[in-house]
């Protein structure tokens, strides 16, 4: 049994993979505009919508991998309640600080439009917040459509203070380059744990699925999955130095 608990799901790792280099194409299109390269509006039409899926796709797995974790965790008994606990925490304000060390480099750097509350603060935050969650089954599916609906109604109306805007309480005032509120986002997040613990329950695939695993192209994107987080931070500052060697961005732009 624990040399089962030891394999990793190659399907979920993939299709994290994937919506890995669809966020690759989109900040790089994103900074081809941010530059005035191209003339494009990103933040309406297909764009929008390209980013939006990428990002629901990835948040989306993101509850599925929780769920994959924790039962691991319970199967192999390595972790007891509080200690498993302590793991989700410790990861949770990790992920939050590096997005802190983002809010810090984007202050610097674009003062303008820095990032407040990105995906990695909505990451960090959302995986303690789902540790309660982890047991419940049907739940996760009420709350997360419930949290879904709240949050888009959020996103109609505007308000004076910016205290909130974490929540979803989107201020009058906001200009940032990523925004993750926990409203509707961590609705995603449940649904996730809600499938995951119907797919892949007691850690076993609960479907047939074609050993694809040793396949070059889902070996590969399996690979940028599992690597996900160190490519999410390294990837900007790439594209930005291919496009000044390109000689399309200029760097005095930051200073």
């Amino acid at each position: 049994m624990e040399k089962n608990l030891n394999v990793r799901f190659w399907e979920v790792d993939s299709l994290r993979g994937l919506a890995v280099v669809c966020m690759i194409c989109y900040h790089f299109l994103f900074d081809l505009a941010f530059f005035g390269v191209i003339s494009w509006d990103v933040s309406s039409g297909f764009p929008w919508f390209f980013a939006r899926i990428t990002a629901l796709t990835f948040i989306f797995l993101m509850g599925v991998s929780l769920t994959l974790s924790s039962s691991r965790s319970k199967l192999s008994g390595r972790y007891l309640h509080k200690s498993l606990f302590k793991k989700y925490l410790q990861r949770g304000c990790k992920i939050f600080a590096l997005g802190l060390f983002i809010t810090a480099i984007t202050w610097i750097f674009i003062p303008q439009e820095f990032i407040i509350f990105g995906i990695l603060h909505f990451i960090g935050i959302s995986i303690i917040l789902a540790y309660p969650f982890l047991k419940r089954k049907y739940l996760n599916l009420v709350a997360g459509i419930s949290i879904i609906l709240i949050g888009i109604y959020l996103q109609t109306l505007s308000f004076n203070f910016n205290w909130l805007m974490w929540l979803g309480f989107v201020p009058n005032s906001l200009n940032t380059v990523d925004y993750f509120p926990i409203f509707p986002w961590f609705g995603i997040v449940l649904l996730g744990i809600f499938f995951g613990g119907i797919l892949y329950k007691n850690y076993k695939r609960q479907f047939k699925l074609p050993d694809w695993s040793d396949n070059y192209f889902f070996k590969g994107s399996a690979f940028l999955g599992r690597h996900s987080l160190v490519i999410y931070l390294i990837h900007q500052p790439i594209i930005i130095i291919v496009l000044y060697f390109l000689g399309v961005v200029n760097i005095n732009y930051f200073f």
